[in-house]
């Protein structure tokens, strides 16, 4: 008998969409370190996609990855499952930091978001969103529209800390030049990401946790994504959309987007039955990457739904004969 529901993803979605990252983590491992992005993602993409093909909704890619820089793709509009069960709207991104895992750097994941039908803001038009999360001590404490030193001081407040105790994860890139040395100046310490503001977003979030804020501009399926997780987490995400040109611009218009405008998290994903999971591919302070050790190939993933706020940890052993 099912528990899934004709209208709702129901909580066995999660651990269904675990196998699709499982595959897609897996099925990368021969590329880690060779530097090969393309192939890394392709082999992702299409473990994935298989895996998906299996899973027991109705889906619809809203956010896909690889627009950015003409990678192998799970397209926007894409359809995924077997096409019974509940709708949903799907996120992917086979592999979150596609450039640690062809450089065989840490943190590279392999991560799946959804959420009832209709309720994912497809921004697939603008690339990049500047971002700020926060745990639940976030919540009605920081604003994106306060200066960093103002959010740095009022997290620190919030979780009864010192300001030089407080951890900001921000991508390592040169547009945040300036920013790194607003945190700095505020008297914080900065976590530089390569890649994968995913990752850093949930480190932010997770109770526990020893990074405070993340924050910057990074992908807007990533803020997206994201949202899905924290959501299930208690914190906050807010979002602006920062377009790279006036082209960009027009086209984000033309779709209904809003710009020099803050994202709240209901916007992002207007639903409260969200799910997110995803799967290390490269050894992190998240999730630990894929291993073989003989016959047996080991995964480590995680799995949230926002309905329940339950966050599970699945370590699963494969066969890799089954694989390779």
């Amino acid at each position: 008998m099912t528990l899934m529901s004709p209208l709702h993803p129901d909580r066995n979605l999660a651990l269904e969409l675990v196998r699709a990252t499982e595959a897609a983590a897996i099925r990368a491992t021969p590329f880690i370190g060779k530097g090969d992005k393309l192939g890394a993602d392709g082999a992702a993409v299409d473990a994935m996609r298989a895996f998906l093909s299996t899973v027991e909704f109705d889906g619809t890619v809203v956010i896909g990855e690889g627009e950015k820089d003409n990678a192998p793709m799970l397209f926007n509009g894409e359809r995924v499952g077997t096409g019974m069960g509940p709708a949903c709207d799907i996120a992917v991104d086979p592999i979150d930091g596609t450039s640690l895992a062809a450089a065989g750097r840490q943190n590279a994941i392999s991560v799946i978001a959804a959420s009832d039908k209709g309720t994912m803001l497809d921004a697939s038009s603008v690339y990049y969103m500047n971002k700020l999360v926060a745990g639940p001590e976030g919540i009605g404490v920081v604003d994106i529209r306060q200066s960093i030193g103002e959010n740095i001081r009022a997290i620190a407040k919030a979780k009864g800390k010192n300001v030089a105790d407080v951890i900001v994860a921000v991508l390592d890139r040169p547009r945040h030049a300036d920013l790194i040395e607003d945190i700095r100046a505020a008297g914080a310490g900065t976590r530089l990401l390569l890649d994968g503001d995913v990752a850093g977003g949930l480190h932010a979030a997770r109770y526990g946790s020893r990074i405070d804020l993340c924050i910057g501009i990074g992908g807007s399926p990533e803020g997206v994504v994201t949202t899905c997780a924290v959501k299930g987490l208690g914190g906050i995400v807010q979002g602006i959309l920062h377009p790279m040109n006036d082209e960009e611009r027009a086209r984000g218009l033309a779709t209904g987007l809003k710009f020099d405008y803050v994202y709240e998290m209901d916007e992002l994903v207007a639903s409260d039955n969200t799910f997110f999971v995803a799967t290390g591919v490269t050894d992190g302070g998240f999730l630990d990457g894929v291993r073989r050790k003989g016959p047996i190939i080991k995964t480590h993933s995680i799995a949230i739904r926002s309905k329940s706020g339950t966050v599970r940890e699945v370590y699963a052993e494969h066969n890799a004969d089954r694989w390779f």
